[in-house]
């Protein structure tokens, strides 16, 4: 079989071309291509599949084999690949998801895609001022779903947190978040910066999730400790993404870059 390696920020996922058919097994393929000392290694495959309702159709599933219903890097991603690829000409392309259709807006230098803006669509604000109990200590939290759903906790010394035990638990807390939930953990810096570490849903930390930052970005807005007139730069461990929050707050609209890897073949 053959893949690609891409990333989005550092969130680096194995894309697989679908447009003729789907693999076999999808859940155990993903935790095997994702092992990153006996498979290709990332935080989950992405399939590239054919849609009745928009351009593309992109699945993903995460490290341990559960299926995700959107990821904003890995978007970014499918729409460099069909670009670059050959398979269509569009620059803007609509990307079919399990959270509904994505728009892309792609801008182009020399034939490539060198970033890519997504429609990530209307935030749902559960709540901006819950409180809950993990590791020992208090932590209030927003509950926000971009398609998926996102607890974030605003702390200072994000870089020196130890999230894997934080993150965890209240990832599988499911009395307060009954399909698991992402976590993430955000420093203000200014009213336009945040800097973010994420624990994802199934896959543990990552360099990068572009949905976090949405929720992040949002939630910032929400509680006024950012500036709802400009845009929020979110500093990620792979690199930063530009997230707009429409003042009517139809529409999140998320910036950053797509990057290709290498291409390769699995025996499987």
């Amino acid at each position: 079989m053959k893949f690609t390696k891409m990333h989005g920020c550092a969130n680096d996922y194995v894309y697989i071309n679908c447009l003729d058919g789907l693999p076999r097994d999808i859940s155990p393929l993903a935790v095997r291509l994702s092992d990153r000392h006996t498979g290709v290694g990332g935080d989950g495959i992405v399939l590239i599949c054919r849609s009745d309702t928009a351009d593309f159709k992109m699945r993903m599933f995460n490290a341990d084999g559960s299926e995700g219903k959107m990821c904003g890097n890995a978007v970014r991603c499918v729409g460099k690949y069909v670009f670059e690829r050959g398979f269509t000409d569009k620059r803007e392309l609509d990307i079919e998801t399990l959270s509904g259709i994505r728009h892309l807006s792609m801008q182009i230098a020399d034939g490539k895609a060198v970033s890519v803006t997504v429609s990530m669509g209307a935030p749902v604000i559960n709540t901006v001022d819950g409180v809950l109990s993990a590791a020992g200590d208090m932590y209030s939290y927003c509950d926000i779903s971009m398609g998926n759903p996102h607890c974030v906790i605003f702390t200072d010394g994000v870089d020196t947190m130890q999230i894997e035990e934080i993150g965890r638990e209240i990832e599988n807390m499911t009395s307060v978040f009954p399909q698991r939930t992402n976590v993430e953990f955000v420093q203000v810096i200014d009213k336009n910066t945040v800097r973010m570490r994420v624990w994802e849903r199934g896959s543990g930390e990552t360099m990068a999730c572009g949905t976090g930052a949405c929720a992040s970005a949002v939630a910032a807005i929400e509680k006024k400790l950012c500036d709802a007139k400009s845009p929020v730069t979110v500093l990620l461990n792979g690199g930063s993404l530009e997230i707009e929050y429409k003042p009517d707050k139809s529409d999140v609209l998320m910036t950053g870059p797509a990057e290709f890897v290498f291409d390769g073949e699995i025996t499987l």
